[in-house]
């Protein structure tokens, strides 16, 4: 039960990250095309540091995402087999889970 809810709660945290990382790397490729015209050696080597960066980031993304969504799949079917071997237990676990969270809202 709290592995769920961590699993829940790092796939949330994962997902927000990718989310910001695709937010700076697309500012950082609007930033590059608005300082194309700069001349210079130096911005220019600059420009082409930061483009290759730019795309081993985007590269490294879709690596933590592709490995984000196995853990998923995986903790998915370690669930759903707990559940099938185990089903009495995970009825308790949920009542007992939704008795808390009845508690908790009764409160309020």
């Amino acid at each position: 039960m709290q592995d769920t809810t961590m699993t829940r709660t790092l796939s949330e945290q994962k997902d927000r990250l990718m989310n910001d990382l695709r937010i700076v790397i697309a500012d950082a490729e609007d930033l590059l095309r608005s300082t194309a015209g700069e001349v210079g050696g130096q911005s220019a080597e600059m420009r082409s540091r930061l483009l290759t960066r730019l795309s081993e980031a985007r590269r490294d993304l879709a690596e933590l995402q592709r490995t984000v969504l196995t853990k998923a799949r995986e903790a998915g079917t370690a669930t759903d087999g707990f559940v099938r071997e185990h089903p009495w237990k995970a009825v308790g676990a949920a009542s007992g889970v939704a008795l808390l969270v009845g508690m908790l809202l009764a409160r309020r």
